[in-house]
């Protein structure tokens, strides 16, 4: 029979005549079971919404986040240690390292640190995203950032920048984690991985300009300031992530449709999305069993493993992380000692602006590069691997040969051409985290990506090539044994053309909210609706 309409009150009657109370009865459902995603582009939408303005408000935030990462590896702002000559003469340094006396490893550990924050907080906020609005876990993110930037610039020790960087790294971790997924996700088809590559673009652009900005500011001014108007900068954007009408992603929001689903306990009304729209939502509790709320702190931890467990036997998203371990093992060393390196080895009078020159240069032309080739070539995984593996062995065999010449002007031009080449695999290698898992386990594909390249990346390799530095004392060996990790990177992409590979961008997420956790939650801000709730019934 069709469907129809019952005034709520004869509804009332007909759920207490003929059908048992839901809310007291256990009703077998299979938790597990796939709920078709909504894409986004069907979601109602807040007012100030379009696709490019998402792309550039997010694309302004990232690179503020990477200024700070170039800031405090810039000369004016790290600064050199204290020396003493053999008379006995002693400079008192500049700087963070000259103020509070650092040794290199040290210095090195004030880098790692923030990172500490962004592996732990990571897979947190990707959790939190099947709770919790995503764009409102940017926005308190963001919040985050901005305070512990502030507390950067009023340190007095090690300890205490060194706990304020990885309050930082805790900031940054929720944008890490949901940025691209919601850019993939308004992206044109044909355009996903140009989008990506503008997107990250802003990663070696952002280190460049914090080359610039931190020798600038930290010369003129002092270090100090340098944080300070960092946080005014990213200020305006923790407000918009907090009390803007957020957005919705796709595999966690699948209330868009205005026809209900088949049963109550698989509907979530019209009503029910306007709301989730609104931002936060919390699950209450059953008026009848207090105990069939929110999923205890033991199920959430188990869906938790059950998705890591799941994100792990993906093959093609194993071997792409693998590779980028290896790639951001050099890429971090490298944004990090790069200015101090170049200063040693080629004299450089102001190695913050040319390195910064350099890697800005480089890594927009580069980046842009890889993501258009990619989208020209077809996007697919297997492509992707291609374009990662050879990109990157060419780009390996620049970057060594620059360090060999003595001469600036022939490593100018070879190291030029090594970073354009090596960041041109930034869209490419998104893309295939993130269409190599189904929709809903974008997030934590993202987070798990974050926590593996900087765990076993760049977070150990600043400050072993620190130690490997106080050992050797030669920046240029120290340089090329850097680079050749970059070969290994290669490698490994080039064996992820030979795997299997399957695009599930579209695939129906199965890490969505359960049926029976649908049915219960309700709505944090809710909003009156007078439209009546359609229900099916069925044929006798």
């Amino acid at each position: 029979m069709g469907k129809q309409e019952p005034d709520p009150k004869s509804l009332d009657d007909s759920n207490s005549t003929h059908k048992p109370d839901t809310s007291t009865v256990d009703v077998p459902v299979a938790t597990n079971m796939a709920i078709p995603s909504i894409p986004s582009s069907l979601l109602p939408q807040p007012s100030w919404f379009t696709a490019k303005r998402l792309l550039a408000v997010f694309c302004v935030i990232n690179l503020i986040n990477y200024v700070d990462r170039g800031t405090i590896a810039s000369n004016g702002v790290n600064g050199n240690r204290r020396t003493c000559t053999k008379d006995g003469t002693c400079s008192s340094g500049s700087g963070i390292q000259g103020e509070f006396n650092l040794s290199n490893f040290q210095d090195g550990v004030i880098s790692s640190a923030f990172m500490v924050g962004l592996l732990v907080a990571s897979p947190i906020f990707a959790s939190f995203a099947k709770r919790v609005n995503p764009f409102r876990l940017i926005g308190v993110g963001l919040t985050v950032w901005t305070i512990a930037i502030v507390g950067c610039g009023f340190s007095i020790n090690f300890w205490f920048i060194a706990t304020c960087r990885m309050l930082v790294g805790v900031g940054e971790a929720s944008f890490i984690s949901l940025a691209a997924p919601f850019i993939d996700d308004n992206a044109p088809v044909a355009q996903k991985t140009a989008w990506l590559g503008i997107f990250y673009m802003c990663i070696p652009t952002g280190v460049a300009f914090g080359y610039v900005y931190g020798g600038l500011v930290g010369n003129h001014l002092s270090w100090r300031w340098a944080f300070w108007i960092e946080a005014l900068l990213m200020l305006p954007f923790a407000v918009l992530g907090l009390f803007m009408k957020p957005l919705q992603l796709k595999g966690f929001s699948n209330t868009g449709s205005k026809k209900p689903l088949t049963s109550p306990l698989t509907a979530c009304p019209e009503e029910a999305v306007l709301n989730c729209s609104n931002g936060l939502s919390s699950t209450r509790e059953d008026p009848k069993d207090g105990s069939k709320g929110a999923p205890s702190n033991l199920n959430e931890l188990a869906r938790f493993w059950k998705d890591l467990k799941m994100l792990h036997l993906e093959k093609t998203y194993v071997i792409n992380v693998l590779g980028y371990i290896a790639y951001n093992f050099v890429i971090g060393a490298y944004s990090y000692w790069g200015p101090k390196a170049g200063y040693y080895i080629y004299h450089m009078k102001n190695a913050d602006m040319m390195f910064g020159g350099i890697t800005v240069i480089s890594g927009i032309f580069g980046t842009l590069a890889g993501g258009f080739v990619l989208d020209r070539m077809t996007s697919t995984i297997s492509n992707a691997f291609k374009l990662l593996s050879v990109a990157t062995f060419l780009g390996a065999i620049f970057c060594f040969a620059a360090f060999c010449f003595k001469s600036l002007y022939a490593f100018i031009p070879l190291f030029a051409i090594g970073e354009l080449l090596v960041f041109a695999t930034q869209g490419p290698v998104n893309y295939v985290c993130l269409h190599s898992v189904n929709p809903g386990l974008r997030p934590l594909a993202m987070a798990m990506s974050t926590v593996s390249i900087h765990i076993f990346g760049d977070v150990p390799s600043s400050p072993l090539v620190g130690v490997v530095q106080d050992r050797i004392n030669n920046w240029r060996v120290t340089a090329l044994m850097l680079t050749s990790v970059l070969f290994i990177a290669a490698g490994i992409w080039f064996i992820g053309i030979f795997i299997h590979s399957v695009d599930r961008s579209n695939e129906d997420s199965e890490n969505q909210i359960s049926d029976a956790e649908r049915a219960r939650s309700q709505p944090l801000l809710k909003e009156k609706s007078n439209e009546p709730i359609e229900l099916p019934v069925e044929s006798s």
